[in-house]
């Protein structure tokens, strides 16, 4: 209310110049971690400066300042990204000119510039994120800039913001029908540029993992995959999405080995009943694709013929993935693969640091001399190792603590033999360490592992939250073989994917306490909030030109192709046009307005004047007087007052289109007397 006032309180030029510069500085704060440090708070100071000037009636700057300032932004942009080019420094530097135009908007000229730099701006978007929350800010966006443009062409008055903004969303929603068949029925092609890609990835996975790295990720509860089977749904135990496999170990990082990096194509007996799904992976950011265990290559769509099958089952893209991928596959069952005889490239799984976790490799060395392991083979090393895991009261926690803080080459030995809590990476590592000490190829396998256990919307969702590491041991005349000891210690984990979570913060334990026994609100507000996504992610950010080509198909096309889509596109060009053509004369016979007016056009053309169709009163009124000079000014005035009956703050239809007939009775006997004085 009293902002209202105030706003009333202005004068109308400085009151729509709030409104712009407030639609400015919306525009501009939506572009958070889209640019350089720099950029919003240099554009912040300059909307400022513009809101001090509006509200003090000061002079704006000469252009001297604004280049000024356009220099710094340069030098500063040449200074973060050594270029002026490219999405970072462009999208910096464009939201410092719409700051900046703000300096200098003195005429319509000047705010007409500004709004089409602001949908300009709004397409930046695209660069970094499609989300439905950001179609939001764009729809509030777009609403905003068109209600700018519609104050822009009400000239008489003061309209009100209100009235301004429904006649924008009218106009947004008269749109919309184009903007649908637009989405629907335009080819679907690649994109006509590239834009650079900044190699920053969203799931958290890398090609490196220390202990304590996945505990870190597992508290993170942001979705990396949605999957669904369309036929058999497998248990939550069996849902195991690889991704990189650490081979190399310096003592501190394990990382991946390049002796892997090489494309291949391995073979699996694939007639045993696969498991089909469908998923949809969140942008990546990295080359390696986590899929199902084991997704082989005979069963990939050609769409992804741009990912290649490595000798230890990574999927891996020729480039990083920073868009969302969905893809129809199957997964079939591999208790094991690999050599069946040991090889030199196994070497690389045998290597320990010398000189680490002299304790470890003691108590590994006793494990095989005693007499049940004497003859043993890797099985049975292996099961002996998870039997200590399960009888020694090892736990499962997010928070185990720092391991080897002090002296980092006995971290292992810190949680094998003294402290024994850890979460996944902790387990896994120690166990690949203990069985090459033992003499037995092993590597670590990092991805995830299960799933939210209720679906959403027939989707089972996987989080970061679910990420997760395994171990991979070889056995001569079988190959590679899976163990993961998470299984001993914390089998709720594997078997219910009941993750760990970590203490709360205080006001998510203050907001548990109130809510009490109504928690579930919480659950199910997310819960539908997951559920829209999903359903903005299939339905559009994965509309393909396959689902157009389908929906073309359940339309009658026998063998649809881009043809088919022009001829569309023209019937329904031709069916707008039609169907517009016929309500614009029915409404010029059923309007009273649209009827009247056009008779007073008509009568006005009879005194001489030349109109367009498309002039408003107040136009007319400036035509009446040029033609007929003082002579027409009763006429005139009478067009100023309809422009102000019709389009003024005060709105008043039937008013206006009783003064319509008055006028246009008018010019009827000014033009008949005209008329009848030249005859």
């Amino acid at each position: 209310m009293i902002f209202g006032k105030f706003l009333h309180g202005l004068s109308r030029e400085s009151r729509d110049t709030l409104f712009i510069l407030a639609l400015v500085a919306w525009i501009v704060f939506s572009h958070p971690g889209m640019q350089a440090p720099w950029g919003l708070p240099l554009a912040g100071l300059v909307l400022i400066w513009r809101t001090y000037l509006t509200l003090t009636d000061k002079p704006l700057p000469k252009r001297g300042w604004t280049l000024g300032i356009l220099l710094v932004v340069v030098c500063l942009s040449l200074w973060s990204f050594k270029t002026i080019l490219g999405k970072e420094a462009g999208v910096s530097i464009l939201v410092t000119l719409i700051a900046l135009k703000t300096l200098e908007m003195r005429a319509g000229r000047d705010a007409f510039v500004i709004f089409f730099l602001g949908f300009f701006l709004l397409l930046t978007h695209f660069f970094y994120s499609q989300t439905i929350s950001m179609a939001f800010v764009m729809m509030v966006s777009v609403w905003g800039l068109l209600t700018a443009l519609v104050l822009m062409h009400m000239p008489v008055g003061q309209p009100a913001l209100k009235k301004a903004s429904v006649i924008a969303a009218k106009t947004a929603l008269l749109g919309t029908p184009v903007m649908v068949a637009l989405f629907l029925f335009f080819p679907r092609i690649a994109p006509l540029w590239g834009v650079p890609q900044d190699g920053r990835g969203s799931t958290g996975l890398s090609d490196k993992l220390f202990m304590g790295a996945i505990a870190e990720l597992a508290q993170n509860d942001e979705i990396v995959m949605r999957l669904r089977f369309p036929e058999k749904t497998p248990s939550l135990s069996d849902l195991y999405f690889r991704g990189p496999v650490l081979s190399q170990f310096d003592g501190i990082v394990w990382s991946t080995s390049e002796s892997f990096e090489t494309e291949s194509h391995p073979q699996f007996d694939v007639k045993q009943n696969p498991l089909k799904y469908e998923i949809t992976l969140e942008p990546q950011g990295t080359r390696t694709v986590p899929l199902l265990e084991v997704t082989p290559d005979v069963f990939l769509s050609h769409d992804n013929a741009g990912f290649t099958l490595t000798d230890d089952l990574r999927w891996r893209a020729n480039k990083a993935i920073f868009e969302r991928l969905r893809m129809d596959l199957y997964a079939v069952n591999v208790p094991q693969y690999g050599p069946t005889e040991f090889e030199p490239s196994l070497s690389v799984d045998l290597q320990l640091p010398i000189g680490y976790n002299p304790r470890t490799i003691a108590w590994a060395k006793a494990l095989s001399q005693k007499p049940d392991l004497a003859k043993a083979d890797s099985r049975d090393l292996a099961n002996a190792v998870m039997n200590h895991i399960r009888q020694e009261n090892f736990q499962y926690t997010l928070t185990p603590g720092i391991y080897g803080d002090n002296r980092p080459q006995e971290a292992i030995d810190e949680f094998w033999m003294d402290r024994r809590q850890g979460f996944c990476e902790h387990f896994a590592s120690a166990f690949v360490f203990i069985m090459r000490s033992l003499g037995v190829p092993a590597r670590i396998v990092t991805g995830y592992q299960g799933a939210d256990p209720q679906p959403v919307d027939g989707y089972y969702v996987v989080r970061k939250s679910s990420a997760h590491a395994w171990a991979e041991y070889w056995v001569q005349g079988r190959g590679w073989l899976r163990a993961d000891p998470t299984v001993y210690v914390a089998p709720d984990r594997i078997q219910r994917s009941v993750m760990l979570r970590p203490p709360r913060g205080l006001v998510i334990d203050a907001l548990q306490k109130t809510l009490g026994s109504n928690a579930y609100v919480l659950t199910s507000w997310r819960q539908l909030w997951e559920l829209t996504n999903n359903r903005w992610n299939q339905w559009v950010l994965n509309y393909s030109a396959g689902q157009q080509i389908d929906m073309l198909k359940n339309w009658g096309f026998s063998k649809p192709d881009w043809t088919d889509l022009v001829y569309l596109w023209i019937g329904l060009l031709v069916s707008v046009v039609l169907i517009f053509t016929l309500y614009s004369r029915l409404l010029r016979r059923t309007d009273p307005w649209s009827r009247d007016m056009s008779l007073l056009r008509q009568e006005l053309r009879r005194l001489g004047l030349t109109i367009d169709e498309h002039d408003p009163p107040l136009t007319l009124s400036k035509k009446l007087l040029e033609h007929l000079g003082p002579a027409g000014q009763p006429l005139a005035n009478g067009l100023v007052h309809l422009d102000r009956a019709r389009y003024g703050q005060t709105k008043k239809a039937g008013l206006s289109v009783k003064i319509l007939r008055q006028l246009r009775a008018t010019a009827h006997d000014w033009a008949t007397k005209r008329y009848q004085a030249r005859r």
